[in-house]
C-alpha cells in the first residue's frame, strides 16, 4: 500500500508558530536536562535488527553488480540484517569526562530542536523524546522475582492477569512508590495480597503503585489488562501474524503484554498457562510443559514453567494453528531433550534443514564450549510477520520464516548457510544471553557481540574457516566501517540512546564480535576457553556488564586488560599505518603506528589494546620465512624486529584480520600480486587481490573512465594475477568466486573524500568489463567446464556450493561483456537451472537490461513462485536491485502489486530496504529517489517506527556526497523531521543524521 507524498506548505503563519513553539520546547527540554531522574519516560522500543541476521541482509546491502553476484553465488559482500542484521557506551578519557559527552549530546538534540525552528517545512512541534544515559544506571527500588501468567487468547481482544512475587530491595526506603511500565493496555483491576487496590496512577506509559500509601517489603501483585493483538503493527509485544499469534519482546516489547518490570536486570521465574480456541491446537510458551486440558466453552490450556530466571524480553508465547517436524538430541550428560520446529502448514516441507542445523548447533556448543543445553524442549516457530531475523526467548525461539524456511527450489545456498548460522546463533545465546544476561541495554555487545563470534566459529568449523573469515570483514567494511564514518558512530557500548531499536547495529553485533575475536587472538585458544568457562559459571543466573566478561578474561589469563576496554568505550574505526625495513645483517624492521579519527562526542581518542598478526613471506622463493606471530600494539607507535631472515621479505600484515581497522601500508602493485600468489594466510591472499582491484577502481574513478571519459587499461600483471586465480586448479572454488569479486561501492566509497555514486559505479563498471575482455575465453571456459559437470540432484557440499559460486561468478563477467549472445547465456542458464541459486544469478543479470529477456525471466521467476512469499520476496529485490535507468519507477510501480504490503516487514525490506541501497538507482542526479524514499518512511513510520527508522540508513552519509546530492538529501532529512507525531526511533536516527 502506498499513498502518494504529500507536497510540502509554506505557511509564514504555520513557521512563525513553530518558531514560538520551538522556543517554548527548548526552555522545556533545557529544564528537563536540569531535572531528568534516572526514572525518566521511556520512548516504545523493540529490536530491529538481527543479530546473526545482520548476514541475513548481506545481498540486499550489495552495490549491483557484487550484490547480484552475492545472491546467486554467495558470495555476500555485506552482513545487515534482516536478521540481519540492524549504538552505545564511551567512557571518561584525556579532556573528554563523560560529563561533557552527555552535555554535548543533549544540547546536539536543543541545536536540532532550533534547527527545525528554520525549517519552512515544519507544521508543529512533536512530543520531546527523553535520552538515557548509562551513567545514570540504578538498580530498581523493588524486584519481581515470580511471575504467573494466565493469558486468554479470543478474537478481537486478549486478557493477560498477570500475579508478579515482588520485594523491596534493601536499599529502598519504606514509602517508596513502584513504577511499572506499561503501553496500549486496558486496565481492569489491581491487587495487592488478594485485596482491591486502588492507590495506583496511570500516566506517561506507566503505571505507579502506593502514592500515598505504603508498600509492604513483600507482596504479590495481581494485574488485569486486555490488549488488542490483531491491532498491533508494531509488532512488538503479543500480536497475531497470519494464522498465529506470536510475540517480541526485545527490547522493550512485554510492557505491551502486561505492567512489569520491563528490564534486562529484573530477572524472574515463570509460570504460564496459555488458553484459545481449539481452532488454535498449538499453545506455547517458555520453558517445560507441565499440564494441558480442556477449558470451559469448547476452548482448551496449556501450561509451562521456566525454572531459570530470565528477563522479561526473553518471555514468549505462541498461539496458532501449526503444522511441525520433531526430532531429539541426547545431550552430553545423556538427558533426551525433544526437539519441535512449527510453521504454517504449507511450509512444513521446509523445515528439515532448520532441524538438522539445530542438531549440529546442540552438538557443537557442547564440544567447543562446554555448554549443554538445559529444559527439556527445544521449540522454533517460523513466523511471517517479524521485524527482525530471530529471537532467542528461553526454549521458544520466533524465527523470521526467511530464516527459517528452505528447500533447493526456494532458497539459495546463501540462504542454506545463513540459515544455519542463524539457528546456531539463537541457541548459543542459551548461554550467553539468557543463562547470562546483560545488566542494561547499554551492554547489548555483552550477549550480541559475544553470540555472533560464537556462531561465526560454528559456520566455519562447518565449511570453510577461509571464505566464513572473508564474509565476515566484507560485511563489517560495508556495512559497520561506514557506521563509523557517519553521524550514528558509537562504541560498541553506547552512552546513551532515545530509541533502543536504533542501537541493534553493526557497531554492536559485527565489531562487538571483532572485539570478542581480539580476546582470542590475545590469549589464544585455550585461555580464552578458561576465560569463557569462568564467565559462565561466576555469572550464570546473573544479568552483568562488559566489564564483567573483561574482568573474567583477566582473572582467567592473568593478563591485564585495563587498556582493551577503550575498544568498548571508544568510536570509529582506528588507522593503522605500517612501514618496513630491511638491513643487510638479516633483520628485518617493521613499524607500526595507531591514530583514529574524531567521531561525534569524541574529539579525542587514546591508544587501543591492539593484536596484530603478521607473518614473513620471502621475496625470492615465495617461501614463509616467519610464521604467523601477534604483535601487541598498545602505544601510538612501535618498531618490532625480526632476525636473521635468509632473505629480504614482504611482509603479511593483520592476518585473519586480527584487528577491526583500516590498514595504511605501502606496496606495490608488484608485491600485492606476489602475496596474492605466495601468501600462506588465504584471508591475505584474498585482501592482497582486494587492494589491488581498489587501486584499479579508484584510478578509474578519478580519470571518469566508464562514464564518457574512455577505456580503462589494466596492467598485464593485474590481469595475469587475476588469471592464475581463475584457472587455478584443487583450489576451494567458493575461495576462488570470492578472490575475482570487485570489492563492492560501498566499501570502495570508504576511499572517497566526496562520493560521486554515478562515477562511482561506472568505473566499478568498466573495471569488470575490462577483466571479462581481457579474461573471456579464460571464463567462457571455466564456465563451460563447470555447466559440463553439473549435478542433475542438489547437493548442499562445500565442493557443490563452491562450483555453483565459481559458475555463476563466470556468467556475471561473460555477461558484462555485453556479447551478442550475452542474453541468450543468462536466458538459457535460467531455464536449465535445477535450483534457486542459479536461477537467481541469471535473473539478477537479467533485470539490469531492460527488454523481452528481462520481462520474460522475471514473469516466468513470480509465475514458478506459486505464492512462496520468500520467493516472491526475491522477485521484488531482483528488480529493486538493477541498474537501470527505470529502476525507481519500476519501484514505484511494483509497490501497487497486489503482493506488496506495506505491514509485511519482509516485503518493506525487499523492494524498499534494497532500493535505498542500490547506490546507482537511489542516488539519480534529479534526487527523485530521496523524495520517494523519505515519503515511505514518513508513511511507514505511523505503522512500524523500527522499519521505518532503519530505511533512513541511506542518508546517513549526506554529507559525504557531492553538493548538489548533499542539498537534496539533506531537504528531505528536514522533511522528515517535519513530520507531525514523528516516532521517537525515526525522530533519533534523522535527528542524529542532520546535525553530524
Amino acid at each position: 500500500m502506498h499513498s502518494p507524498l504529500v507536497p510540502v506548505q509554506h505557511s509564514s503563519i504555520r513557521r512563525r508558530r513553530f518558531l514560538l513553539a520551538a522556543l517554548s520546547l527548548i526552555t522545556l527540554a533545557s529544564a528537563a536536562c536540569c531535572l531528568a531522574s534516572p526514572t525518566m519516560l521511556r520512548a516504545a522500543t523493540t529490536k530491529v535488527i538481527h543479530r546473526a541476521a545482520i548476514r541475513s541482509a548481506a545481498a540486499a546491502a550489495l552495490p549491483l553488480s557484487s550484490r547480484a553476484v552475492a545472491v546467486a553465488t554467495g558470495v555476500s559482500a555485506t552482513s545487515s540484517s534482516i536478521h540481519t542484521s540492524n549504538l552505545r557506551s564511551g567512557r571518561e578519557m584525556k579532556g573528554v569526562t563523560q560529563t561533557r559527552a552527555s552535555s554535548h549530546r543533549t544540547s546536539q538534540i536543543l541545536s536540532g530542536v532550533r534547527s527545525y525552528a528554520s525549517s519552512a517545512a515544519v507544521e508543529e512541534v512533536v512530543a520531546k523524546p527523553v535520552e538515557k544515559f548509562r551513567k545514570d544506571y540504578q538498580p530498581p527500588p523493588y524486584w519481581i522475582r515470580n511471575v504467573e501468567l494466565d493469558i486468554r487468547v479470543y478474537e478481537g481482544k486478549t486478557t493477560v492477569i498477570s500475579k508478579l512475587t515482588v520485594e523491596r530491595d534493601p536499599s529502598t526506603e519504606e514509602g517508596t512508590p513502584m513504577v511499572l511500565d506499561g503501553e496500549d493496555l486496558k486496565l481492569n483491576f489491581i491487587k495487592i495480597d488478594g485485596e482491591e487496590f486502588k492507590d495506583y496512577e496511570e500516566k506517561d506509559k506507566q503505571l505507579t503503585l502506593g502514592r500515598s500509601s505504603q508498600l509492604g517489603a513483600k507482596f504479590v501483585l495481581e494485574t488485569s489488562v486486555d490488549i488488542v493483538p490483531e491491532d498491533n503493527t508494531q509488532l512488538s509485544g503479543l500480536y497475531k501474524s497470519g494464522s498465529m499469534y506470536c510475540t517480541q519482546c526485545e527490547a522493550e516489547g512485554f510492557r505491551r503484554i502486561t505492567y512489569h518490570l520491563d528490564r534486562p536486570d529484573n530477572m524472574a521465574t515463570y509460570k504460564v498457562r496459555v488458553e484459545a480456541d481449539k481452532k488454535w491446537p498449538v499453545l506455547l510458551s517458555n520453558g517445560n510443559l507441565i499440564k494441558e486440558g480442556e477449558a470451559e466453552d469448547g476452548r482448551h490450556y496449556a501450561l509451562f514453567e521456566d525454572p531459570y530466571p530470565k528477563p522479561s524480553y526473553l518471555f514468549a508465547v505462541v498461539v496458532g494453528d501449526l503444522g511441525k517436524i520433531t526430532d531429539s538430541f541426547t545431550t552430553m550428560s545423556g538427558r533426551k531433550v525433544q526437539l519441535n520446529v512449527f510453521s504454517e502448514p504449507e511450509n512444513v516441507d521446509a523445515l528439515s534443514h532448520a532441524m538438522e542445523s539445530l542438531k549440529k548447533s546442540m552438538k557443537w556448543d557442547e564440544e567447543r564450549f562446554g555448554r549443554e543445553y538445559d529444559l527439556d524442549v527445544y521449540h522454533i516457530v517460523a513466523v511471517n510477520d517479524f521485524n527482525m531475523g530471530a529471537m532467542e526467548n528461553k526454549g521458544l525461539n520466533v524465527f523470521n520464516t526467511a530464516l527459517t524456511l528452505a528447500k533447493p527450489d526456494t532458497a539459495t545456498d546463501t540462504d542454506y548457510m545463513r540459515i544455519e548460522g542463524v539457528i546456531g546463533h539463537e541457541y548459543f545465546h542459551n548461554w550467553s544471553g539468557n543463562r547470562v544476561t546483560c545488566r542494561d541495554w547499554f551492554q547489548l555487545t555483552l550477549k550480541e557481540g559475544l553470540t555472533v563470534f560464537r556462531d561465526q566459529e560454528f559456520s566455519a568449523d562447518m565449511w570453510s574457516h577461509a571464505v566464513k573469515r572473508i564474509e565476515e570483514v566484507r560485511g563489517l567494511r560495508g556495512r559497520q566501517f561506514q557506521e563509523d564514518a557517519g553521524p550514528m558512530s558509537h562504541p560498541i557500548r553506547p552512552e546513551s540512546y532515545i530509541a533502543m531499536d536504533n542501537f541493534y547495529t553493526a557497531t554492536v553485533y559485527t565489531k562487538g564480535a571483532e572485539v570478542i575475536r581480539m580476546y582470542y587472538t590475545l590469549l589464544g585458544p585455550e585461555l580464552f576457553r578458561k576465560g569463557m568457562d569462568l564467565y559462565f559459571n561466576r555469572h550464570d543466573g546473573q544479568a552483568v556488564t562488559c566489564d564483567d566478561f573483561r574482568q573474567a578474561m583477566s582473572d582467567a589469563s592473568g593478563r591485564d586488560l585495563t587498556q582493551f576496554e577503550r575498544w568498548y568505550t571508544q568510536a570509529g574505526t582506528p588507522r593503522l599505518k605500517v612501514d618496513g625495513k630491511y638491513f643487510e645483517n638479516g633483520t628485518y624492521a617493521l613499524s607500526l603506528s595507531q591514530s583514529c579519527p574524531p567521531t561525534p562526542n569524541q574529539p579525542e581518542k587514546l591508544p587501543f589494546h591492539m593484536p596484530v598478526k603478521v607473518g614473513l613471506i620471502g621475496s625470492e622463493d615465495g617461501k614463509e620465512i616467519a610464521e604467523s606471530k601477534v604483535l601487541e600494539l598498545v602505544d601510538e607507535s612501535k618498531t618490532f624486529y625480526f632476525d636473521n631472515l635468509p632473505q629480504a621479505p614482504i611482509p603479511s600484515v593483520l592476518r585473519g584480520f586480527s584487528a577491526p581497522v583500516k590498514l595504511e601500508m605501502e606496496q606495490t602493485d608488484s608485491d600485492l600480486a606476489f602475496l596474492l600468489a605466495h601468501d600462506t594466510d588465504e584471508f591475505n591472499r584474498w585482501e592482497a587481490g582486494q587492494r589491488l582491484m581498489t587501486r584499479v577502481v579508484l584510478e578509474a574513478y578519478s580519470e571518469a573512465k566508464g562514464s564518457g571519459g574512455g577505456e580503462v587499461k589494466l596492467s598485464e600483471e593485474f590481469i595475469s594475477a587475476l588469471r592464475a586465480v581463475l584457472t587455478a586448479k584443487n583450489e576451494d572454488k567458493q575461495l576462488q568466486a570470492f578472490m575475482l569479486v570487485l570489492p563492492d561501492e560501498a566499501t570502495l566509497s570508504g576511499y572517497l573524500e566526496t562520493i560521486d555514486p554515478s562515477r562511482l559505479y561506472h568505473a566499478r563498471k568498466s573495471v569488470k568489463a575490462a577483466i571479462s575482455k581481457a579474461l573471456e575465453s579464460e571464463f567462457r571456459s571455466v564456465y563451460n567446464s563447470l555447466t559440463e559437470k553439473q549435478e542433475t540432484t542438489f547437493s548442499l557440499t562445500a565442493d557443490a556450493v563452491g562450483r555453483r559460486a565459481l559458475r555463476n561468478l563466470c556468467l556475471s563477467y561473460i555477461i558484462s561483456l555485453k556479447a551478442p549472445d550475452s542474453e541468450d547465456t543468462a536466458v538459457d542458464h535460467y531455464e536449465k537451472a535445477t535450483c534457486m541459486t542459479d536461477k537467481i544469478a541469471a535473473v539478477a543479470e537479467l533485470a539490469n537490461v531492460p527488454g523481452s529477456a528481462r520481462e520474460k525471466v522475471l514473469g516466468s521467476f513470480l509465475e514458478d513462485a506459486k505464492g512462496d512469499a520468500l520467493v516472491i520476496n526475491k522477485w521484488f529485490a531482483l528488480q529493486a536491485m538493477a541498474t537501470g535507468e527505470d529502476t525507481l519507477e519500476n519501484v514505484k510501480k511494483l509497490q501497487e502489486h497486489p503482493e506488496f504490503t506495506m505491514k509485511n516487514p519482509n516485503r518493506v525490506r525487499s523492494l524498499l530496504g534494497v532500493y535505498g541501497n542500490n547506490m546507482r538507482a537511489f542516488h539519480g542526479e534529479d534526487g527523485k529517489g530521496y523524495e520517494f524514499l523519505a515519503g515511505v518512511i514518513t508513511e511507514l513510520d505511523k505503522l512500524n517506527p523500527q522499519i521505518a527508522a532503519r530505511l533512513l540508513s541511506p542518508f546517513g552519509l549526506w554529507k559525504r556526497y557531492d553538493p548538489k546530492r548533499s542539498e537534496m538529501m539533506k531537504a528531505q532529512l528536514d522533511r522528515v523531521l517535519a513530520t507531525k507525531d514523528l516516532s521517537p526511533d525515526t525522530f533519533e536516527v534523522a535527528s542524529r543524521y542532520v546535525n553530524a
